[in-house]
């Protein structure tokens, strides 16, 4: 089982302004959110870690979880509101993010909150995106990765919201501070040039490698996914699609990541230390299926094993 932890939203898409204002619709969302439901939709077997709110928009996102076929045996529940993020998207479909969240919900998890063990079949945690900077779940999250660091696979994904993190630089040094624990890190190009103002990705994924983590991934969009894993460096194409918007993208790829290597018996500390390049790159292919089909759909909609296996062979 895969153990998901980090935000759970709303997402509130909104359109040109009208005379009667903006046209609006209510998607759920958040970047583990969307990881967890990713790896649900491809079924493997998954759980959410986080809190909810007990209001609707909270029993919104449970039952997308449990639709999706995610355990809810780590979720908790709490009176505080639910994170909306308003997200607009320019004419290349790349969204745009403005964040509602004082107090939210999702950030609500505290180290004490946390489960005492974790049982033998979790054999991965990933955890992300802005829960890894704000408090308290930042805590709660580096509380468990240094408690299952070694036992299990650990994936991180920083992706970054400079709008909801604030300080950068601190950002930037307490997700370094969780490098240490991690096996698989995935990034995005904006992500590195974000924290580090540079597009040497290869440069920035190997500094990364070096300070704990046994395979770095950087999504470049079009450009398709880079590699850098024990010496090597590679890099594989991107599907060609017609864009709708790219909301969901990444956690996408993130989710098709670990659910290959997770049907592959690779989803081990060991093995993912040992992964060869003909793996690594039907891993990457695999991921680049799947988030381009949800780059052909409006907002975060995960594709099932079969629809990534049918788009995979219809263009082989």
């Amino acid at each position: 089982m895969i153990l998901v932890s980090g935000e759970a939203l709303i997402d509130l898409f909104i359109g040109a302004p009208a005379s009667a204002g903006f046209p609006a619709e209510a998607i759920a969302g958040g970047s583990p959110f969307n990881v967890a439901i990713g790896i649900g939709r491809l079924g493997r077997p998954a759980a959410f870690l986080s809190t909810l709110s007990d209001d609707v928009f909270g029993s919104f996102l449970a039952d997308k979880l449990s639709q999706a076929g995610v355990s809810p045996a780590y979720l908790q529940r709490c009176p505080n509101y639910t994170t909306l993020s308003v997200v607009a998207t320019d004419a290349s479909g790349q969204p745009q993010y403005s964040f509602y969240a004082p107090n939210a919900a999702d950030r609500a998890l505290r180290p004490e909150s946390l489960p005492a063990q974790l049982p033998p079949e979790v054999n991965a945690i990933a955890a992300g995106s802005y829960a890894l900077g704000v408090e308290p779940i930042a805590s709660a999250i580096e509380t468990l990765l240094r408690r299952e660091a070694g036992s299990r696979v650990i994936s991180l994904d920083p992706n970054v919201r400079p709008r909801v993190v604030g300080d950068l630089a601190a950002y930037r040094e307490r997700f370094e501070s969780l490098l240490a624990y991690a096996t698989i890190v995935k990034a995005s190009d904006e992500d590195i040039e974000l924290l580090y103002s540079t597009g040497d990705l290869a440069s920035a994924a190997r500094a990364w490698l070096q300070r704990g983590p046994k395979l770095v991934i950087v999504t470049r969009g079009e450009k398709g996914p880079l590699a850098v894993f024990g010496e090597g460096v590679l890099e594989r194409p991107a599907p060609k699609i017609e864009v709708v918007d790219t909301v969901g993208a990444g956690d996408t790829f993130h989710a098709g990541l670990l659910s290959w290597l997770d049907v592959n018996h690779l989803l081990t500390p060991q093995a993912i230390a040992s992964l060869n390049e003909t793996q690594v790159t039907e891993a990457l292919d695999f991921a680049a299926a799947a988030a381009a089909i949800v780059c052909t759909r409006r907002g975060a909609n995960p594709p099932s094993w079969a629809e990534v296996e049918q788009f995979m062979a219809a263009r082989a």
